[in-house]
């Protein structure tokens, strides 16, 4: 008998921003893998009978290995269980929603991705800030600052492109991000805004430019987690931003 695993976004961290589709999911759950950067809140909707099993991963800090939260899932899921693997944000933007559906359905367990709301869209409008904007900004990128191979992006190109940028697990490497964005020709008053916590009641901004974000973010001791918005909508701030839960 084989079950069934739901990989779930969980948003940024609002329980309010959760999907009906994620609820229902919960709902349904024998087994629940949960990621450090979800909000505890959020398995309010899970069943009182459910087993939650915390799968942490964090940069810096010890995390569960990847391979054991695979051998979880497929244990669980030949057991005939309901496994939901809760993630922060969307399991498929920096969340690894895609190699663990492929690694799934590879051993034959039936997966189903649900989207949630990833911290660079929610954490830039309860800033009032659109990432796109018309006559300002005509798309938006979406980027991390830590790979597994610590390859470089093209930074030419993302200065050139003409979109907003939202760059994901920067903190530890504003210097060289200032620097890159600098070199590849992006102007120093370029404006940027460091969102921390996104959506959540202790969400902090700091707005500053692209040549003083790095002292800006020092004095305002930004830490992890926050998303970095670069373009000139990060100089916006709209009267009515999205509302923030009680």
């Amino acid at each position: 008998m084989s079950g069934k695993v739901w990989l779930v976004g969980a948003g940024p961290g609002d329980p309010e921003l959760l999907t009906l589709k994620a609820v229902r999911a919960l709902g349904e759950a024998d087994v629940v893998l949960i990621d450090d950067l979800v909000n505890p809140a959020v398995l309010e909707y899970s069943s009182p009978e459910a087993r939650i099993i915390p799968v942490g991963k964090r940069g810096g800090c010890r995390s569960t290995p990847q391979a054991f939260i695979h051998r979880l899932m497929l244990r669980y899921a030949r057991q005939g269980k309901c496994v939901v693997r809760l993630k922060g944000g969307d399991p498929c933007i920096f969340g690894r929603g895609g190699e663990e559906a492929e690694w799934l359905a590879e051993r034959g367990i039936q997966v189903e991705i649900v989207n949630g709301i990833t911290a660079g869209l929610a954490g830039a409008t309860t800033c009032g800030i659109p990432l796109t904007l018309r006559g300002i900004s005509r798309g938006v990128t979406l980027v991390t600052a830590h790979t597994q191979d610590d390859s470089s992006l093209n930074w030419k190109a993302l200065a050139q492109s003409g979109t907003t940028l939202v760059i994901y697990m920067g903190v530890a490497k504003l210097g060289e991000i200032r620097e890159c964005l600098l070199e590849a020709g992006m102007p120093a008053h370029m404006p940027v805004a460091m969102i921390e916590n996104a959506s959540l009641p202790q969400q902090r901004e700091c707005r500053s430019t692209l040549e003083d974000m790095q002292e800006s973010a020092a004095a305002f001791q930004l830490k992890s987690p926050a998303i970095l918005v670069i373009g000139e909508v990060a100089a916006t701030k709209q009267a009515l931003p999205l509302a923030q839960s009680a």
